[in-house]
């Protein structure tokens, strides 16, 4: 209770000192969203870890069969029937986000992970894999020595000790690009800009700022997306994505919310926050059991036996928690007090805000995590 307290005295300093009632600042457009086409691309491959300190998958049927196949490349066959003892070498999955304009002969930074049971690639190097987008098509080649953050011991007695996750790790600028994604913003029709979050009023602002400073070039088109009106040319349309990315905008005000994660009982309420005029009493009742066995002697020369004999004391109290009430248009700061000086925990928080928008004095978004 006590930790709960000194985050709600906290959080309403925060709230006083940054001024959550005051309207938003301006922010740059490019904070705020990004242009249509300029996106980054996920990649995926599969390939073969290998120089392992006998942690790989042993006898793996994919595994075996990637090691076939590196062998064939070099000229080598392998005898039919043999399978190559694999435990050092790993099947693994290779992963990057290929970033817009990237350009042939830039490098990516790879994630690598183990697919079978290859208890650590620690040590390892990556042989040349090749990483494909959504469409099928090669965009990069991967190579290169695995840096692994995790440690996997392992003791005759069959003691283990695993520290972070040795089956995966990254290797930085281990791939090269070999394909460049054409974004199509030089050829669209049209160039458009979409806010990270929905907002009419935000876009119809945007908008706005575009058609004053750059001419009436723009419009919103609903609460996501302004269509730009550009000449084509990716020089011509890059100038004015440029200029578009760095003009002003004052935000629209986040509309009211409290986001309230459940499990682990954090709360988040924002500046938008009010509450009509409530009163609110929260109580709880504890029921505490105490046992007290004691044992019972049988008199002198008697033929009867020890015993234990049960002693139960069951006490019920219930906390006299004063009533509060909410003024008409309560800000967050009264918020924060009112539930302070009940000194109310972050389950109790929750069941408090839950009980309030059911009465509709909550005037607010509530999300439950």
């Amino acid at each position: 209770m006590r930790v709960m307290r000194t985050f709600l005295l906290l959080f309403a300093g925060l709230a006083a000192a940054l001024g959550f009632a005051a309207p938003a600042g301006a922010a740059r457009v490019k904070d705020i969203g990004a242009f249509q086409g300029l996106r980054a691309n996920q990649l995926t491959g599969y390939g073969l870890v290998v120089g392992l300190a006998g942690t790989g998958d042993d006898s793996l049927e994919y595994a075996t069969q990637g090691m076939k196949g590196v062998a064939a490349r070099f000229g080598l066959t392998l005898p039919a029937g043999l399978n190559p003892a694999l435990k050092n070498a790993a099947a693994v999955m290779v992963t990057a986000e290929l970033p817009p304009f990237a350009k042939p002969g830039q490098r990516l930074d790879i994630t690598v992970s183990a697919l079978g049971k290859a208890k650590s690639i620690r040590g390892g190097t990556l042989l040349m894999a090749p990483l494909i987008g959504a469409d099928g098509q090669i965009y990069a080649m991967a190579q290169g020595s695995v840096a692994v953050g995790g440690l996997g011991v392992e003791g005759n007695d069959g003691s283990k000790l695993t520290i972070n996750i040795p089956s995966a790790g990254r290797i930085p600028n281990g791939a090269t690009v070999e394909r460049a994604v054409d974004a199509g913003f030089a050829t669209a029709p049209e160039l458009v800009f979409n806010l990270a979050e929905a907002d009419l009023t935000t876009a119809q602002r945007v908008a706005a700022a575009i058609n004053l400073n750059l001419g009436a070039i723009a419009r919103a088109t609903d609460a996501v997306s302004i269509a730009i009106q550009a000449e084509p040319g990716a020089e011509t349309r890059a100038t004015l994505m440029s200029r578009i990315e760095n003009l002003d905008v004052d935000p629209a005000d986040a509309p009211a919310r409290v986001i309230v994660n459940a499990r682990t009982g954090t709360v988040v309420i924002n500046g938008a926050v009010q509450i009509s005029p409530a009163a609110v009493s929260h109580g709880k009742l504890t029921v505490s059991v105490k046992e007290s066995p004691r044992v019972v002697q049988p008199e002198a020369f008697s033929r009867g036996r020890t015993e234990t004999e049960e002693s139960s004391d069951i006490q019920v109290r219930e906390e006299a928690n004063p009533m509060f009430r909410f003024a008409p248009g309560a800000s967050l700061s009264e918020i924060v007090k009112a539930v302070n000086a009940i000194g109310a925990a972050p389950s109790d928080l929750v069941a408090i805000l839950e009980a309030l928008k059911q009465a509709g004095a909550l005037k607010a978004e509530l999300v439950i995590l």
